[in-house]
C-alpha cells in the first residue's frame, strides 16, 4: 500500500477503505508519511468529501493513533459534553458538576480560546493552582476520586489529530464537515466516554454561521457515535448574541459559581439544565425531559452541585479559598460602562465582535499558546430585546490597559444594532438531534 496511491484515488472523488484510511493515518502519526502527503490527502478529502463509513472509520483510526481509555472500571457508564466553540459559553463548569452530583461520572477532554471563542480551561486556570495538564494515569485517578475530571489534550492522546490540525490550519481545509467531525468525536471516542452530548453553536458568534452548516455538523458526530457504538445527542443552540452576561475568564467563572448557588442569568441556566438533561437521557437515568429537570433542579437547590464543583476544583489543585470568595479572583484596573447612544429597543448584538472585544481586551488568543489576561472582558446589562434609555449602561468593560479599553469599547457600540418597535428575543435552542430518538424539535 502507498500513500500516492490514496492521495490519487481521494483526488478522483472514490471512497477510500478503512485499511488505507488507517495506513495513512497510523503512517502520518509516526512520521512515516510526509506533511506534503498528509496535506494532499486533506485537500482531495476537502473537494471530494468523505461518506459516513469513511468519516467513522477516520475518527476511529486517529482515536486509535494514542492511547485510549478505558474508564469502564470507575463505571459502566461515563459522559461528556462538547461545545464547537462559542462567546460566554461557560457551560461545562456549571453542568459537569450537576451531572456529576446526580451520579454520572463526567470525563472531559477541553480546549483553550482561540479568536472570538473561549476556553473552558482558561477559565479554569483563573483559579490558582488548578491543574489542566494530567497524565492519563491522573485523568482517570481523578475520575475515580472526585466524579469529574477536565483536561487538555495530551500528547500520548489522539496524536494523528493534533498533526493533522496543525496542517489543515495552513491549507485552507479547516472548514470540512468530515474533517471537523472526525477531529471533535476522535478525541471523545479516546478519553473513554461511552454517552456524549454536543453543542453545535450557530450564528455571528459561532464557527458554523448557518442553520444547515451547524445541522450538516451535528449529523456527522451523531452518525459517527452511532457507527462506533456510542450514544451521542446534538443540540443546536443560538450564537448570535453571548451566552449569559460575562464574557472573560475569571468573570464567565464567576458566573458560574453564581450560577451554581442559583443566581445566574436565566438564558445560561436553561442552556445548561437543556445539556445537562440530554446527558441524563442518554444514560437512561430519567424518562424525559421533565424528569431531568426536576432532578436537576434538586442537584442546584440542595447544594449538592456546588459542592461537588468544589470538591472537582480542589481535586485538580485548584485553590478552595478562590472560589469560595470569587472577589479574590483576578480583577481588573479598569472598569468602565459602556452606555446606550440611543432610547431604543436592541434589536442586534453580534456576539462574534463581543468576543473579539474581550479577546482585544487581552482575554483571547490569535494564536495558539500565547498568554492571556485572567481578570478582562465584557459584563452585559442588557440583551437583543431590552429596551435602554440614553445614557444607559448596556455593559461593563473590565480591562488593564486604557488603549485597549478605548478600542473595545469603539468595537463592542458598533457589536449593536437598535429599533424603535418592540423585538422578539431570539431563540436559545433549535433542534435537538440524538441516536436514541434521530430529531427533536425546539423552540426555547
Amino acid at each position: 500500500m502507498r500513500a500516492v496511491d490514496i492521495i490519487a484515488k481521494k483526488r478522483d472523488g472514490h471512497p477510500l477503505t478503512a485499511e488505507e484510511i488507517n495506513f495513512f493515518v497510523q503512517g502520518f502519526a509516526r512520521g512515516k508519511i510526509p506533511d506534503y502527503q498528509a496535506a494532499s490527502l486533506l485537500m482531495a478529502i476537502y473537494l471530494k468529501g468523505m461518506n459516513e463509513r469513511e468519516t467513522a472509520d477516520l475518527t476511529m483510526s486517529m482515536a486509535r493513533s494514542g492511547k485510549m481509555l478505558d474508564l469502564s472500571p470507575i463505571a459502566p457508564l461515563v459522559v461528556d459534553k462538547h461545545s464547537t466553540g462559542g462567546v460566554g459559553d461557560k457551560t461545562t463548569l456549571v453542568v459537569a458538576p450537576l451531572i456529576a452530583a446526580a451520579g454520572l461520572p463526567v470525563g472531559k477532554i477541553s480546549g483553550r480560546g482561540l479568536g472570538f471563542s473561549g476556553g473552558t480551561l482558561d477559565k479554569l486556570e483563573s483559579i490558582p493552582g488548578f491543574k489542566a495538564n494530567l497524565s492519563s494515569e491522573e485523568f482517570v485517578a481523578t475520575l475515580r476520586d472526585y466524579g469529574i475530571v477536565v483536561v487538555g489534550q495530551t500528547a500520548d492522546m489522539v496524536p494523528a489529530d493534533g498533526k493533522f490540525y496543525a496542517l489543515r490550519d495552513v491549507t485552507a481545509t479547516v472548514s470540512n464537515i468530515s474533517l471537523i467531525a472526525s477531529s471533535i468525536m476522535s478525541k471523545k471516542i479516546a478519553s473513554g466516554a461511552n454517552a456524549i452530548v454536543l453543542d453545535v453553536k450557530v450564528g455571528l458568534g459561532a464557527f458554523m454561521h448557518t442553520r444547515e452548516e451547524a445541522l450538516a455538523l451535528a449529523h456527522a458526530m451523531v452518525n459517527i457515535g452511532q457507527a462506533l457504538g456510542r450514544r451521542v445527542a446534538a443540540v443546536i443552540s443560538n450564537m448570535n448574541q453571548p451566552l449569559g452576561l460575562a464574557v472573560g475568564n475569571a468573570l464567565e467563572l464567576k458566573e458560574a459559581i453564581v450560577t451554581l448557588h442559583g443566581h445566574g442569568p436565566t438564558d445560561f441556566l436553561e442552556h445548561c439544565l437543556i445539556i445537562a438533561g440530554q446527558m441524563l437521557l442518554l444514560a437512561d437515568r430519567v424518562r424525559d425531559a421533565q424528569e431531568a429537570r426536576k432532578l436537576l433542579l434538586h442537584q442546584l437547590d440542595s447544594g449538592r452541585a456546588w459542592r461537588k464543583f468544589r470538591n472537582w476544583i480542589v481535586g485538580q489543585g485548584g485553590d478552595e479559598a478562590f472560589i469560595n470568595d470569587p472577589s479574590r479572583l483576578p480583577q481588573a484596573t479598569f472598569i468602565e460602562h459602556l452606555l446606550a447612544p440611543p432610547s431604543a429597543y436592541i434589536a442586534g448584538l453580534n456576539a462574534g465582535e463581543v468576543g473579539l472585544a474581550a479577546a482585544l481586551l487581552g482575554g483571547g488568543r490569535a494564536r495558539k499558546g500565547e498568554p492571556i489576561d485572567h481578570a478582562v472582558g465584557v459584563v452585559l446589562a442588557k440583551k437583543i430585546g431590552d429596551y435602554v434609555k440614553k445614557g444607559e449602561a448596556i455593559l461593563t468593560i473590565h480591562a488593564n490597559d486604557e488603549q485597549k479599553l478605548t478600542d473595545a469599547k469603539r468595537r463592542l457600540l458598533d457589536a449593536y444594532s437598535w429599533s424603535d418597535e418592540p423585538v422578539e428575543r431570539p431563540p436559545l435552542m433549535h433542534e435537538i438531534i440524538s441516536s436514541k430518538s434521530k430529531v427533536q424539535s425546539s423552540k426555547r
